[in-house]
C-alpha cells in the first residue's frame, strides 16, 4: 500500500510541474513514505533522511517531506529529530500535497498535518503508472476494525473504508486500455471489502466484476484475514479464471493460545480448515502466509506449535518477525515478554524450516510448463528476462525486451530458493500471447 501511495503522490504533483527522478541529487523535493509496522523498518527512516540532509546542505531550495504511518504516528516529533525536514503529512492527508507544498514554495516554512477526516479522500486517485509497467496497485479500501493486539494499522490508518465497486471496476478498466496485464487489489484486509458500503457487495462480487474486464489477464489481492476468507471468495479460486492461484493469508501462530492474545479472531484449527478448503477448491494454489515469533506471553510449547502448523501445511513462501513492540497497541506492556535472545533464536529455526519448505515446492516445479507474465529483464544482470507464474512465483529465462507484457509458457528447468530458472517453450515458435 505504501508503493501505491507514493505513486499516488508523484501523479497528484505532475501537474505542478514535478517530475520524479531516481537521483536524490537532482530533487528539489524529497517524500519519504514511511512505514510502522515493523520496528527496523522505522528504525532506517532518521538514518535514511540523515543522508538527504547532506544534500539539503548543499541545495538550500531542497524541501524534505515525511509521509505515512510514522509521520501519522510521530506529527512535530519528526522536527525534534530531524529539524531540516519542511513538511510532515499523515495518513488522510495525500490529497493536500499539492496545496502543502504549494504553502512550502510561498513561505519556506514548516508544515505539520496528521488530522483524519470521516472519509479517506485519497483513496479514489488513480496512480500513476511507471513507464511500461505490466502491472500495477488498485486500493480498494483503507483501514482496519479488527485492531490485533500487536498492530498499530486501525490507529495510523483510521477505521475500515471500502471505495464503491463501480469507481474500483472503472480504475480496472481504465488500466486494461492502457495495457496493463495484471492487478494487485489492495486494503488492509481485503476480505472484508463492502461492510462498509451503503449498497450490498461483498469482495467476491468485485472479483468476480473484475475478472470480466476485457484484457485484464491477472488478478491478485493482498491482504487476506483468515476469519473473514468466505466460502464465496474461496470458490472464486475455482470459477473466477483470472484470478491467479495464490493467495496470502497470515496465520502468525500456531498456538491458540498465543492467537486469543493477539485477538485474531480465529483457532489454529479453523485456519487449517481453510486451508483444506482453498486447496479442494484450487489444487495447486500457492499459499504465503507471515508469523509472529516472541509475542508477549509464547513459550516453547506455543513454538513449537507454529512449527507443526507449518510442517502440516507446508507454505509456499512466508514472511517471519520478531514481534516488536507498537506505540498504542494492546500489547505494549504485556505480562511475559520474551527476551530478545530467545525470539532470534526461534526466528532462525523457523526460517530455516521455511527454507527447506520453499526449496520443495519450488523443486515441484521442475519440468513443469508455467504461464509466465514477462515483466522486464532480470535483475541478474544477464540477457534474461523475469516474470512471474500464476503461483506468484519469479522465472528467469533467455529472452528479449519484445517479450515485455506478453504471457509466455516456460518449461521450467531449475529451482533455487527464490527463483526458478525456465527455457521459453517452442511450438512452432513461441506460445505467446
Amino acid at each position: 500500500m505504501n508503493v501505491q501511495d507514493a505513486e499516488k503522490m508523484a501523479a497528484l504533483l505532475e501537474p505542478s510541474g514535478y517530475e520524479t527522478t531516481d537521483d536524490p541529487g537532482r530533487a528539489d523535493l524529497i517524500l519519504v513514505n514511511t512505514c510502522s509496522i515493523r520496528e527496523k523498518a522505522a528504525q532506517k527512516i532518521y538514518s535514511q533522511l540523515g543522508r538527504f540532509r547532506t544534500l539539503k546542505e548543499g541545495n538550500p531550495r531542497l524541501r524534505i517531506g515525511v509521509g505515512g504511518c510514522l509521520a501519522q504516528q510521530w506529527g512535530d516529533r519528526f522536527f525534534r529529530r530531524a529539524p531540516y525536514v519542511d513538511l510532515v503529512f499523515g495518513t488522510h492527508q495525500i490529497h493536500r500535497l499539492p496545496e502543502m507544498v504549494g504553502e512550502l514554495e510561498r513561505t519556506r516554512g514548516r508544515i505539520v498535518e496528521t488530522g483524519f477526516y470521516d472519509r479517506v479522500r485519497s483513496l479514489g486517485i488513480p496512480a500513476q503508472l511507471a513507464a511500461g509497467a505490466v502491472g500495477t496497485f488498485v486500493t480498494i479500501m483503507q483501514g482496519c476494525n479488527n485492531f490485533c493486539a500487536y498492530c498499530v494499522v486501525p490507529h495510523l490508518r483510521g477505521r475500515e473504508e471500502s471505495r464503491p465497486l463501480p469507481e474500483i471496476l472503472r480504475e480496472v478498466e481504465m488500466l486494461a486500455g492502457h495495457g496493463i496485464r495484471e492487478v494487485t487489489l489492495l486494503g488492509q484486509n481485503v476480505n472484508s471489502y463492502g461492510q462498509t458500503l451503503p449498497e450490498k457487495t461483498d469482495f467476491a462480487e468485485l472479483i468476480g466484476a473484475i475478472g470480466k474486464v476485457s484484457g485484464m489477464e491477472r488478478i491478485r489481492f493482498t491482504t487476506s484475514h483468515p476469519k473473514d476468507l468466505s466460502a464465496r471468495l474461496i470458490a472464486c479460486f475455482g470459477g473466477v479464471a483470472s484470478l491467479c492461484e495464490h493467495i496470502h493469508l497470515p496465520v502468525q501462530s500456531g498456538s491458540n493460545r498465543v492467537l486469543r492474545r493477539m485477538n485474531r479472531g480465529y483457532t489454529a484449527a479453523a485456519y487449517r480448515e481453510k486451508v483444506a478448503a482453498l486447496r479442494r477448491a484450487c489444487p495447486g494454489i500457492s499459499i504465503t502466509s507471515d508469523v509472529i515469533v516472541g509475542f508477549p506471553g509464547e513459550e516453547e510449547g506455543d513454538f513449537q506449535e507454529t512449527l507443526e502448523l507449518m510442517r502440516e501445511i507446508r507454505f509456499d513462501n512466508l514472511f517471519s518477525f520478531q514481534y516488536s513492540e507498537r506505540e498504542g497497541t494492546a500489547a505494549v506492556g504485556m505480562d511475559r515478554p520474551v527476551c530478545d535472545s530467545v525470539k532470534r533464536e526461534r526466528l532462525r529455526m523457523l526460517q530455516a524450516l521455511q527454507e527447506e519448505h520453499t526449496l520443495e515446492k519450488n523443486r515441484a516445479c521442475v519440468r513443469r510448463l508455467e504461464e509466465v507474465l514477462v515483466e522486464g529483464p532480470s535483475r541478474n544482470g544477464s540477457e534474461d528476462m523475469t516474470g512471474r507464474t500464476r503461483g506468484n512465483r519469479i522465472v528467469n529465462f533467455p529472452g528479449t525486451t519484445g517479450l515485455i507484457g506478453k504471457t509466455i509458457s516456460v518449461r521450467i528447468v531449475e529451482a533455487f530458493p527464490h527463483s526458478l530458472r525456465g527455457e521459453m517453450e517452442e511450438r512452432g515458435g513461441a506460445d505467446v500471447h
